[in-house]
């Protein structure tokens, strides 16, 4: 599920209005795996024959969350079995065009569901449209810090770099 939720009291995304004066709502975006809706300022929903949906200047408040199904961290960790648990991510490296990604990350190697040590310095590459379709599981620690609230994403396969 993907819902935008801008009217949140403190909500760090919240605004009752977007970048050119139009009033947001709440809006399902993804509901059981079907978009629902786009993301649109009056230019982008202009050149589709669409109507704004109050998103000039981004996104308010976006929710990522499977209802019921989420995992709590010992959970995700048993089911990744042996992986890099990622608690850090450095620089920006997403190619809008091509969706290739690389970051730099650290965070903890895990061996047979357990964490085994520290990782530093390494680098997690990938292509955004296989992230999304390698998506296991989703962590029920939900981070509301930010203008996208969603919990841990367990992602079946990346390339890892370094040492």
């Amino acid at each position: 599920q993907m819902h935008e939720r801008p009217h949140i009291p403190k909500g760090i995304a919240s605004n009752p209005f977007d970048d050119e004066g139009a009033a947001t709502k709440d809006r399902e975006l993804v509901r059981s795996g079907v978009l629902e809706g786009y993301v649109l300022g009056s230019y982008s929903a202009r050149r589709l024959g669409l109507k704004t949906t109050g998103n000039a200047g981004g996104i308010h408040n976006l929710i990522v969350a499977t209802p019921g199904s989420a995992l709590e961290e010992r959970s995700i960790l048993r089911r990744m079995h042996t992986g890099l648990l990622v608690t850090e991510l450095m620089g920006q490296g997403v190619n809008g065009v091509t969706g290739d990604y690389s970051r730099g990350a650290s965070g903890f190697w895990v061996e047979n569901g357990v964490i085994a040590y520290p990782v530093h310095e390494v680098t997690i590459a990938g292509n955004l449209r296989q992230m999304y379709r390698d998506i296991v599981a989703l962590g029920d620690d939900l981070d509301i810090r930010g203008g996208i609230r969603t919990g841990s994403v367990l992602i079946g396969e990346m390339t890892i770099a370094g040492e």
